[in-house]
């Protein structure tokens, strides 16, 4: 099978038949509508309203940037907000692709190390006593990427206690992987929550939850004259994004509660495959991921004791490429001797996968 890839953020999903149909019937009409630089109103509208579906009117099309894939709306948002000197306060483990962001954006990263022996918790406490006059920003990912952890409604609120004491703080969550959750509760977003101060922003997409891999679109959701500022700087910079793509994730949001429960079904073979599998390593997985497609054990068992940790989780990575299987080095999300696997892959592909990391692992 030669190099096999547990490390990339893309699923496996085919185009749902919704979507394409959407679009063919575009590109048939021979011509698109103009969309203003923030996007189609249709879109916006449509994302207003799926929040308004989950119980939180407050969000309206004024409210939503379509922006060119997640990683501009969350650009948009650290340009708009961070100031010179301004700390962003990472919980970590967290996705990789953040810091570069907000140092490009210039701010400054202050990590908040969590610990995976009370499954990632944030207790407000720690949040509390992390915050220094320098911080401008509390960044989260609901669920997290790389663990898969979920926070619920009463963490969030909790947390939220905190930040509402200190009006200059802003709140982004990435909630990305929202549709791709496995707990009995569906994902509580940021927006649900009272936000007297105006200080909570979102970020979202279609690529992980609603199956539009290489559609380039996300959006943000923040406060009118925040959206205002980065959709200024959109149109000063770029432009709209591609009517078609905006068009696919307009269908996508319109089908979304069939897309999303058609992905989880999809996954739950794999997802069992795998946590079945980890579950056999010696303390690598005592708390099951409930949202994204991933899983993040706990691997230091099987590092050189030798090396420092850092470099011993390099090395078991190498040693993983060498029997042909790519997955993502933990010390990149924050957590060295940590590896992040996703089983959003064909399933002959995760079971040769786990072969072949079993040989390395024995």
């Amino acid at each position: 099978m030669g190099l096999l890839s547990l490390a990339s953020g893309y699923g496996n999903f085919q185009l749902p038949p919704v979507v394409a149909t959407r679009v063919t019937e575009l590109l048939r009409a021979g011509s698109f509508p103009v969309s203003p630089v923030e996007g189609l109103p249709t879109l916006r509208e449509a994302v207003a309203a799926s929040y308004h579906a989950q119980g939180v009117p407050v969000v309206a099309a004024g409210n939503v940037v379509v922006t060119p894939g997640t990683k501009s709306a969350l650009f948009a948002l650290l340009k708009a907000v961070l100031r010179p000197g301004d700390e962003v306060l990472l919980p970590t483990p967290n996705w990789f692709g953040f810091r570069g962001l907000i140092e490009q954006a210039g701010g400054t990263v202050r990590e908040l190390p969590l610990s995976a022996a009370d499954n990632y918790s944030l207790a407000p406490e720690a949040l509390q006593a992390a915050l220094t006059p320098r911080t401008r920003l509390l960044l989260f990912t609901n669920p997290n990427n790389p663990t898969g952890r979920i926070y619920s409604c009463a963490e969030i609120a909790a947390l939220l206690d905190v930040t509402r004491q200190h009006p200059q703080l802003l709140v982004l969550a990435d909630e990305i992987y929202d549709g791709i959750c496995f707990a009995p509760k569906l994902v509580s977003t940021l927006l649900a929550f009272p936000d007297p101060h105006q200080q909570h922003l979102v970020v979202n997409g279609f690529s992980k939850s609603l199956a539009l891999i290489g559609w380039n679109v996300g959006y943000l959701v923040a406060p009118p004259a925040v959206a205002q500022a980065c959709a200024a700087r959109q149109f000063a910079t770029g432009g709209a994004v591609a009517v078609p793509s905006q068009m696919a994730a307009l269908a996508a949001t319109e089908a979304r509660a069939t897309i999303t429960t058609s992905l989880c079904q999809q996954l739950l073979p794999n997802r069992q495959q795998l946590l079945d599998f980890l579950a056999a390593l010696p303390n690598a997985l005592p708390y099951q991921p409930s949202g994204t497609y991933y899983a993040f054990p706990d691997l230091r068992a099987f590092l050189d004791p030798t090396l420092p940790l850092a470099a011993g989780s390099r090395q078991l990575v190498a040693r993983l490429q060498a029997v042909g299987v790519e997955v993502v080095d933990g010390e990149t999300c924050g957590a060295p001797g940590f590896l992040r696997f996703s089983y959003a892959v064909p399933a002959s592909v995760l079971t040769e996968a786990l072969n072949r990391i079993g040989t390395v692992l024995q």
